[in-house]
């Protein structure tokens, strides 16, 4: 990546919409703006688990003042992620369409475990190197999520559903602050944490560290009243919590040092952070410098260099534990890349563009036989619910549904594929996988000698021509593609398998 280029990560919170901008200077990103927005997306569920008209306008109107930002950055520039609520909300594709719009870019919904990835990235890049064992944790509105790591390695990683904003809704819903329902909240806190326990004992770990929303605003109200400086002791949040007991409702705080849109949901907030603490026997948290948004703009410098995009690692590893045939997945990939590649000679996208296109193929060229693991029979339809229910380090849930379907795609009937076949690139990419396949049937390297592949893509016309002498040798390969001719008659895109003409020889 150049020196000095604008980054710009926003994250769609559960509590708040978070923009931050930074420029990339050796190897380090240096803050030029953050803008933060409470839009309590999270509170705005109905009976159905969607999020209500009010709550989306709400955040359609936040996504507007970021777009005002960020406007004239480049697509590999900015990178947006979602988080807890719109994965539960079952109308988040209304949300993300309109607010895709609205910003000009993206909308990643990302998995708990990913989050949780994410957030020690930010963490991480701004500690020193102390080679000592830290626990992340990050209490947000609707989940909470809990890390292992060392240095800048996350190596346990996890979600649970308990955050700030749900817990105060739940037992907190009229704003009263009573020892009964500190009581429930911490219980039920517990409850959802215990599997928490065995993953992440006191023994696995040397600092604790706290990210972001609650962490940071108890912490405020501490260093406020006295207590030390960056830090969350046990002892500090219970005197807290008995500093909201005697206030016996929210509209009645007035620590110093909490912040107006923290009032509202403190009490779930500390609720949670104490059973946490008690549950996993931490006496102080230190909080930490950086967050999700931070480890978002991180991952956008190594996602620009491949030998350190953690999405390659996290395909590898899946590809070793379903034990997929390494030599035929590169084999598939190669012939693939090399087929796309004729698709895309008169493309005016920018050169990282295709580069990201070509890695997705990739991708799933290593991908497409992982359903053998399953059965022989449809391997196809079983690689697709592997990778689109798979919780893989790096991937958005968008990104693992896309490559899904190029793994469903990769044979048999095209006509029942839910896909967009106006998306030229997905097309070109699927074409060069379903014929990468077709000419690898046979477990080795294909003779390519004799074909010619081309593209034209203003009459959707995809066209492979093969000389006599091919055709001859290669009979199975000939019936696949006169199959594949067939797979593609009712789409919007046509595909020829034609003869060359001879050449007449001179008398």
């Amino acid at each position: 990546m150049k020196q000095g280029t604008l980054l710009a990560a926003i994250d769609l919170g559960s509590n708040s919409f978070r923009l931050e901008i930074g420029r990339y200077e050796h190897g380090q990103i240096q803050r030029i703006e953050y803008l933060k927005e409470t839009v309590r997306q999270g509170s705005g569920f109905d009976e159905n688990r969607n999020l209500s008209q009010e709550s989306m306008v709400r955040g359609w109107e936040c996504l507007a003042r970021f777009a005002e930002r960020i406007a004239g950055f480049q697509k590999s520039q900015v990178r947006v992620v979602a988080t807890q609520t719109l994965r539960e909300a079952k109308n988040r594709e209304a949300f993300i369409k309109r607010g895709r719009d609205i910003l000009g870019f993206p909308i990643e919904i990302i998995s708990g475990s990913e989050e949780a990835r994410l957030i020690y990235q930010g963490v991480s890049h701004l500690l020193p190197t102390d080679h000592k064992r830290r626990l992340v944790i990050d209490i947000g509105g609707r989940s909470t999520e809990l890390v292992l790591g060392q240095n800048l390695q996350a190596h346990v990683t996890g979600s649970f559903r308990v955050g700030s904003v749900a817990w105060s809704m739940k037992y907190f819903p009229d704003g009263a602050l009573t020892e009964q329902a500190f009581s429930k909240a911490e219980i039920a806190a517990k409850a959802v944490l215990e599997e928490a326990l065995e993953k992440y004992p006191r023994s696995q770990w040397d600092t604790a560290y706290g990210a972001s929303g609650t962490v940071g605003a108890v912490a405020d109200v501490l260093q406020a009243e006295g207590w030390p400086a960056g830090e969350v002791t046990i002892e500090g949040l219970n005197w807290l919590i008995k500093q909201l007991l005697r206030a016996g409702h929210v509209d009645n705080v007035r620590q110093p040092g909490l912040k107006e849109d923290r009032r509202a949901v403190i009490g779930g907030g500390a609720s949670v952070l104490r059973a946490l603490m008690q549950s996993l026997d931490i006496d102080k948290l230190n909080v930490a410098q950086g967050a999700l948004r931070q480890g978002v703009l991180f991952e956008m410098v190594e996602r620009d260099d491949q030998a350190t995009d953690v999405r390659d690692i996290s395909i590898q590893r899946l590809a070793q534990k379903f034990a997929v045939d390494q030599t035929q997945s590169q084999r598939v990939s190669r012939v693939a890349l090399q087929l796309f590649n004729k698709t895309i000679e008169n493309s005016e996208h920018e050169a990282h563009l295709v580069q990201r296109l070509k890695r997705k193929l990739s991708w799933a060229a290593s991908m497409h036989e992982v359903g053998f693991a399953i059965s022989h029979s449809d391997y196809h339809k079983h690689g697709a619910y592997i990778l689109e229910n798979a919780d893989l380090l790096g991937f958005s849930m968008q990104e693992l549904q896309r490559l899904g379907l190029l793994v469903l795609g990769h044979r048999g009937k095209l006509r029942k594929l839910e896909a967009d076949f106006e998306e030229a690139e997905f097309i070109k990419m699927l074409i060069a996988l379903r014929m990468a396949v077709i000419l690898c049937h046979a477990r080795k390297n294909p003779d390519q000698s004799g074909l010619e592949f081309n593209c034209n893509e203003k009459s959707k016309q995809f066209t492979l021509e093969a000389d006599a002498d091919w055709i001859e040798s290669h009979p199975q390969s000939v019936h696949l593609l006169r199959q594949e001719v067939i797979a593609w008659q009712k789409t919007p895109w046509a595909f020829a398998f034609t003869q060359a003409a001879r050449v007449k020889q001179p008398a």
